[in-house]
């Protein structure tokens, strides 16, 4: 099974960015469809952007523009590069991983099978 860990969650005041990291357990990586999403308070879990295994990507329309999903296959590390963040950015990030299929966007949650523990973001207003 594949081990996620994100990091580079934080507090950060409106307008600010932040890059969130997502490290996997295995070299087979590059082969992965990766993907994040974000739980704010009492809301259900969002889809933000994913990846595919040949770095398309596809955002969410409430962060296109402001938000960039990023892989390195060297290091097994997908990052989420965000900008110009607002208060409704607060959440939990978590990271994740489509690790039966073919390697092709990916945008439900349900089609994901390994997921990260999450990192909090915060963004002051």
């Amino acid at each position: 099974q594949v081990h996620l860990v994100e990091s580079g969650g934080g507090l950060v005041q409106t307008g600010g960015s932040l890059r969130l990291s997502c490290a996997a357990s295995e070299r087979t990586f590059s082969q992965y469809a990766m993907g994040w999403f974000r739980q704010a308070p009492r809301k259900e879990r969002d889809f933000v952007a994913a990846i595919s295994r040949y770095s398309s990507t596809y955002y969410a329309d409430s962060v296109k523009g402001r938000f960039t999903i990023s892989r390195d296959n060297a290091k097994n590390t997908m990052y989420l590069q965000m900008n110009s963040l607002k208060p409704e950015d607060t959440a939990v990030y978590y990271c994740a991983a489509d690790i039966t299929g073919c390697g092709n966007l990916r945008t439900l949650q349900k089609e994901y099978d390994a997921w990260g523990q999450g990192t909090q973001v915060t963004v002051s207003s």
